[in-house]
């Protein structure tokens, strides 16, 4: 409690003297002049003080007038501040620390506010002037020569010290400062990017759910329309899908908007497993109902893939057989899973007639092939999608069994080319 009490004065001292620094100046400059003032008739025991009263007291003013610019012109106040000490001493006065309290105070200033070399040169020269002028005094001609020296010495070092000691503190504290201003600066960076982030993978996620059961609830509505008349069976076969679309639909959008809401409850109601390729039959049958023929074909051995790698292989075939709905003059599309060391390869192929490309590359690009891309990145790996020289379209991604970690891909960034050599 103490602390703080000192603290919040010591704030309240460092205000006030900001606000109102020639004031402040005026005081302590005034408060030197007292101590020159009473240092000057300071005698040794025994000793007769010197005649000349009026000259010390004058030569003392002028010193310490001279320390009203030791804010702007530092080493001027010293020189003019030794100066007239050192003509004092020489008058006769005794060497005292009240005596010397203005020099003192000018070393102590200039230490504050100018670099080590400045101080160290004119805290030499200082010494060097004051201490052979009270050598040679008559008022301490009752001391040794050690004292005479030694006095000197250590007074004047001691603001020098005191003053090094004070800008190494403001140093200090303006590096803290700094540190805590970039780390704040940081963090803020950090949050909006991690809000960002968060952002795009929801607006992917939302975008795999939606626009996949619209696409294929769209082309079971068309295709039942078209054999309403002519085959009933298959119409009522292709409505009963039809109505599971929009329910897995709702079901998926649900569980995708209850973890936004999720909190830390323990007792809130737990959500349904993130899809993966083990939920791949269904989704080949939600296609064929839309009119689609899949066909899936695995080579190497399956191996069990991580909760992030498993929802974005599945993700990525979801869209690209979305695509294949949506997009291509074709009846058909083939999979292919391989599983080679480390990495799962996945192929999704349309036949159709050969396409030729836009001029303008973002008109080829769409939604579904950035969050196919950004998906693939964010675990360690790589995608690329184009049209066939033969027809058709293909994607094509690595991923690896253990998601790495990886930085998204700019949004306007070009395919990634695999290992296998195929580029769009």
């Amino acid at each position: 409690m103490s602390i703080s009490l000192e603290r919040r004065y010591a704030d309240r001292v460092e205000q006030f003297s900001e606000r109102h620094v020639f004031l402040v100046d005026l005081v302590v400059v005034m408060a030197l002049m007292g101590c020159a003032a009473l240092g000057s008739s300071l005698t040794l025991p025994g000793a007769d003080p010197p005649d000349q009263d009026g000259t010390a007291v004058a030569l003392m003013g002028v010193s310490c007038l001279a320390l009203l610019k030791h804010r702007t012109h530092p080493r001027t106040a010293v020189t003019v501040t030794a100066a007239c000490t050192v003509a004092v001493i020489a008058l006769g006065y005794l060497l005292t620390p009240l005596l010397l309290a203005p020099i003192m105070a000018a070393l102590y200033w200039l230490g504050t506010q100018t670099d080590r070399k400045t101080v160290r040169t004119y805290s030499l020269a200082t010494i060097a002037a004051l201490m052979p002028a009270a050598v040679i005094s008559d008022s301490m001609d009752q001391l040794s020569l050690l004292l005479r020296t030694i006095g000197p010495f250590f007074w004047l070092l001691l603001p020098v010290a005191a003053g090094n000691m004070t800008r190494l503190r403001r140093a200090y504290l303006t590096a803290v400062q700094a540190r805590a201003e970039h780390a704040e600066r940081t963090r803020e960076e950090e949050a909006r990017l991690r809000v960002t982030e968060e952002r795009m993978r929801i607006a992917r996620e939302l975008h795999d759910v939606v626009a996949h059961h619209l696409a294929l609830a769209n082309a079971q509505a068309g295709t039942a329309a078209h054999l309403v008349l002519t085959s009933p069976e298959q119409t009522k076969k292709i409505l009963t899908d039809l109505t599971g679309t929009t329910s897995s639909a709702l079901r998926e959008l649900k569980a995708t908007l209850g973890l936004l809401r999720q909190n830390d409850d323990p007792d809130s109601v737990p959500l349904e497993p993130s899809p993966g390729l083990s939920r791949l039959p269904e989704l080949i049958s939600a296609c064929e109902s839309a009119g689609l023929d899949v066909t899936v074909t695995t080579e190497g051995e399956p191996r069990a893939l991580s909760p992030g790698v498993d929802l974005t292989a599945y993700r990525i075939v979801q869209e690209a057989l979305t695509n294949v709905t949506k997009h291509a003059a074709t009846e058909a599309a083939r999979i292919r899973l391989e599983y080679a060391d480390s990495r799962l390869l996945i192929t999704v192929t349309n036949d159709g007639p050969v396409t030729t490309p836009a001029p303008d590359p973002a008109q080829r690009r769409g939604f579904g092939l950035m969050g196919m891309r950004e998906r693939a990145h964010t675990i360690g790996g790589e995608l690329c999608a184009g049209p066939l020289p033969e027809g058709g379209f293909e994607v094509t991604t690595a991923l690896p069994l253990q998601p790495a970690t990886a930085s998204a891909a700019p949004e306007t960034a070009e395919p990634t080319p695999l290992a296998e050599g195929r580029t769009p």
